[in-house]
């Protein structure tokens, strides 16, 4: 059995993609950030002392897509083209989506990833001083397009 991201000798290494073409791809994620019914109470009001959580984590979610190749030793370094992220508060906390689209040589799997993680992680820093208990839950890649391999999406998923 070969690995790809391992040389002859076991090493680590980044896959050379510099003879694909680029194709036009697209990567969905998805995670949950569990609340307090106190927490959800005041992002519902508008009361959150560190004031526009869903604000700070769209932009975290942004800005981490862009920078995944610095946090992941062997991500390409590819142009992120198109990030949105979408927040919804629930009664139970709030639930994320990151979609992240490029037209490059590889996916933006990790991008959509790290850019859910990221604004989770805004989300907690931004309620822990109301409720310490916050957590992040089930962030998973939930559909993806172009490349190699074609479309996917998760069972059991909506688009």
């Amino acid at each position: 059995m070969s690995f790809t991201h391992l040389d002859d000798a076991g090493h680590a290494r980044m896959v050379d993609v510099t003879a694909k073409q680029p194709t036009v791809r697209a990567a969905t994620a998805r995670g949950f950030v569990r609340c307090s019914p106190e927490v959800v109470a005041s992002l519902r009001d508008g009361t959150v002392p560190k004031g526009d959580v869903l604000a700070v984590a769209r932009i975290a979610g942004i800005q981490a897509a862009k920078r995944t190749p610095e946090l992941l030793p062997l991500a390409h370094v590819i142009g992120v083209h198109g990030v949105v992220v979408d927040l919804d508060i629930t009664d139970a906390g709030i639930e994320i989506e990151a979609t992240a689209r490029t037209a490059d040589r590889t996916g933006v799997e990790m991008e959509a990833l790290t850019s859910v993680s990221v604004a989770a992680l805004a989300v907690v820093d931004m309620v822990k001083g109301i409720d310490k208990a916050t957590s992040i839950e089930n962030i998973r890649i939930t559909a993806k397009s172009g490349g190699r391999s074609g479309d996917w999406q998760r069972p059991g998923e909506g688009a």
